[in-house]
C-alpha cells in the first residue's frame, strides 16, 4: 500500500439544518457514492487553502472555513486516506456542480441511507453531535440560530 493520501472535506449546513453532499462523478473512485465537498491537499498548503480550493473549483463557491469537527484515517482495498471533516459557511455563491457531480441538501438520518463511502459513518456521528446542547458560537453563526 501506497502514502496515505490527505483529504479535507466541508460540513456546510442550510438554514433547515440539511448538509451539503455531492456525489463522485463517474470514472473515479466511489464513484456515484455522495460525499462531503473536498479533496486532495496539494504538497506544501494548509487544509484550509486546500478545501477554500476545492470547493471553489467544484462548486464554484467561496467560502470561511471553521474549526474541524472530525479526522480520521481510512484504508481501501485500492488505497489510504486521512480525511478531516471542517465546518464551512458559504461566503459568496450558490453551491453549482462543475464536475458532473450531483448535489444533495441531506439531514444526518437521510445520509444514513444514501449511499455514502463507509469512511464517512463517523462524520455522520459528529454532525449528530452538533445537535447537543453545547454547541460553539461559530456553529450558531453558521446556522443562523
Amino acid at each position: 500500500m501506497g502514502s496515505i493520501i490527505r483529504v479535507v472535506a466541508a460540513a456546510i449546513v442550510d438554514t433547515e439544518g440539511r448538509w451539503l453532499l455531492a456525489d463522485r462523478p463517474p470514472g473515479r473512485h466511489l464513484a456515484g457514492l455522495f460525499e462531503f465537498p473536498g479533496g486532495k491537499v496539494e504538497p506544501g498548503e494548509s487544509d484550509q487553502t486546500a478545501l477554500v480550493r476545492e470547493l471553489e473549483e467544484e462548486l464554484g463557491i467561496t467560502c470561511e472555513i471553521g474549526s474541524l469537527l472530525s479526522e480520521l484515517t481510512h484504508h481501501y482495498p485500492e488505497r489510504s486516506v486521512h480525511l478531516l471533516l471542517y465546518r464551512a459557511q458559504i461566503a459568496r455563491g450558490r453551491p453549482t456542480p462543475r464536475e458532473g457531480q450531483r448535489l444533495e441538501w441531506a439531514t444526518t438520518l437521510q445520509m444514513r441511507v444514501l449511499p455514502m463511502p463507509p469512511a464517512d459513518g463517523p462524520f455522520i456521528d459528529a454532525l449528530e453531535a452538533l445537535a447537543s446542547p453545547s454547541k460553539s458560537a461559530f456553529d450558531d453563526r453558521v446556522t443562523g440560530k
